[in-house]
Parts: structure tokens; sequence; C-alpha cells
């Protein structure tokens, strides 16, 4: 068993997007650790089948609300819920986001702006209206206080036929990691993790196959990347999942911009990268 330097027992953890995949990978692995949980995402019954779960086997108290994020307003409605429950929120975990796949010139506009609103609008909203809660936890709870914003392998590159997902996840990443400098005297530990090609339902809502994808990682692997990260003394601006994605996005960084966005369309002809 690896070294347990975060250990939120005690505080609450929110998670958006819960309802499956890396957010209900979050939930359990939060919950494992100690924490009560607010879980968060459109598909209350989902939410509510994995409360339960999390109770049963942690002993955990989750409350559930249900809501879309990238709807106007939903960001100011969940606060105000938190508010009144009063619920201090001391790790967030900002999972919820999709992509969409397809030349620009033919992607449902209105598509397209529920994709930003959900993948920078509302994680940016969250974050600062919880971030001085986050601080505040971070003195209370030394060891127990977190701010995990999920990027991409997708953020350091631009992706043809993904334009708008990459830079919303590029975005994550930068804004992130800027949160990370402004926040390292707190103790709060901040990170963007940014995973690969993911075996979730990833690909069926960016309307493609992942058939093309021989090594997907699993939602175990995003969770053991992003967990010895928080488990570091000090907790790294962001984290890679899976070694061949940690490569490409360091070989990325290297080589012209000409070179790499040409490689990377020709690599995306078929699928998605998550």
């Amino acid at each position: 068993m690896r070294n347990r330097v975060f250990n939120p027992i005690g505080t609450v953890a929110l998670v958006t997007g819960a309802s499956s995949g890396l957010g209900a990978g979050f939930a359990r692995e939060l919950a494992e650790r100690g924490a009560d949980l607010v879980l968060t995402a459109r598909r209350q019954d989902r939410l509510e089948g994995l409360a339960v779960e999390l109770a049963e086997k942690y002993g955990t108290v989750s409350t559930v609300i249900p809501l879309d994020l990238a709807a106007p307003g939903a960001v100011a409605e969940l606060v105000a819920d938190l508010h009144t429950r009063g619920i201090t929120v001391g790790t967030l975990v900002n999972n919820a986001g999709f992509a969409t796949y397809g030349t620009l010139a033919d992607t449902d506009p209105v598509r397209l702006s529920e994709e930003v609103s959900l993948n920078v609008t509302a994680l940016t909203a969250l974050t600062r209206a919880l971030l001085p809660d986050l601080l505040r936890a971070s003195r209370a709870h030394p060891a127990g206080a977190a701010l995990v914003n999920l990027a991409s392998t997708a953020a350091f590159q631009p992706v043809p036929k993904m334009a708008v997902y990459a830079a919303t996840k590029a975005y994550v990443l930068s804004f992130t990691e800027a949160l990370w400098y402004e926040t390292r005297q707190s103790g709060l530990k901040v990170t963007a993790i940014c995973p690969g090609p993911v075996d979730t339902e990833f690909f069926e809502v960016a309307g493609r196959s992942a058939d093309s994808y021989r090594d997907l990682l699993t939602v175990a692997d995003v969770m053991r990347t992003t967990f010895t990260a928080l488990d570091r003394a000090s907790t790294p601006p962001h984290a890679v999942s899976g070694l061949r994605n940690s490569v490409f996005a360091q070989v990325a960084g290297r080589l012209p911009h000409r070179t790499v966005v040409t490689v990377v369309g020709r690599m995306n002809r078929s699928g998605p990268t998550a």
C-alpha cells in the first residue's frame, strides 16, 4: 500500500460529473479515504445509487445534488444549496466535462457552447466560489484539502477535429498551474490530472468509437495517478496518467507547433483523444 499523505478524514469532498466513469472513481477513492461526499451530475438515479454504495461500503455520508452545470446559473445554484445545507467543502474535484468530435464548421454551435460552458466557465466559477473554503480547510486539515481539475493529454497540443475540447483542456491546465503557484504557501494541494484515452463513456458522448485504441487507460489507472500526486509532500502542478502519454506530452512541448498539429491531426482521423 502506498504511503498516504493525503488524508481527508472528517472533511467533505465535492465531485462534479460523479454519476459514472472517472467521477464515480474519485468518489469511491475519497470515500475509502474517509471523506464525506457531495455528488453532482445530471443523472440523479446514478448519483443516488452511488451514494448508497458508498454508505454501505465505507460508512460515508453523501449529499446528492442533481444539476447540469453547463446550464446558466447552475454553479450559483449549487453554491447556494451548499450554504443552505451548511456544507463546507474541503476538497473539490472538477471532473465534469465532455468532448465534441468533428470539424468546427460541421459541429452544432449549441453543443460547442455547452462544451465551453461546462469545461471552462463552470469549472472556473465553481473554483472561484469555493476556493476560500478550500483554503480555510487547508489550514484546519493540512493533509486533507485539495483542488483537483481534470485536464487531458489533449491540453498539450492542438487537436484537429477536437479543436474546442483540446482548447478547453489547455485552459484547465494553464488555469490550474497558475492556481498551484498562487496557493503554494497555503497547504492546499492543487493539481491538474491529464489522462489519455480512458475506458469510460467519454467516446460515446463525443460521438466516436473507442475501437481504434488498443491501450485505453482504466479508471483505476487515473485514480492511481491522481492520488499518488496528492500523496506527495509537494503535490505537482499537473500529473499525466500513463507512461506513453507522459512521454508524448513532453515531446509535444519540444517540437515545432506545425509538426505537432500535423501529426496529431493525422492520428485523430479515426477517433478522439481523451
